[in-house]
């Protein structure tokens, strides 16, 4: 089951669970689509995998299967892979 983490590796912009601006690569990485598609060209900087848009876990079902409240920011923010 997706994690459907909190923010932007990148920026830390918040990407909430009915965001349709969050990017995810294979590993659950997740950017924002500003960080997605700028600076990282569409490409994952951890495993270099695609970044495609997440998909969005219904709210009736997010009470059951809550999102992850982790929150994972790059310090020096994020460089193309």
């Amino acid at each position: 089951m997706l994690e459907l983490r909190p923010c932007c590796e990148c920026c830390g912009t918040d990407l909430p669970p009915e965001s349709l601006e969050a990017r995810i690569c294979s590993y659950e990485c997740t950017f924002c689509r500003g960080c997605a598609e700028g600076v990282l060209a569409g490409r994952c900087p951890n495993c270099t995998g695609e970044l495609v848009r997440r998909p969005v876990r219904p709210a009736e079902r997010l009470a059951k299967h809550p999102a992850s409240t982790l929150r994972k920011v790059k310090p020096q923010g994020c460089v193309a892979a």
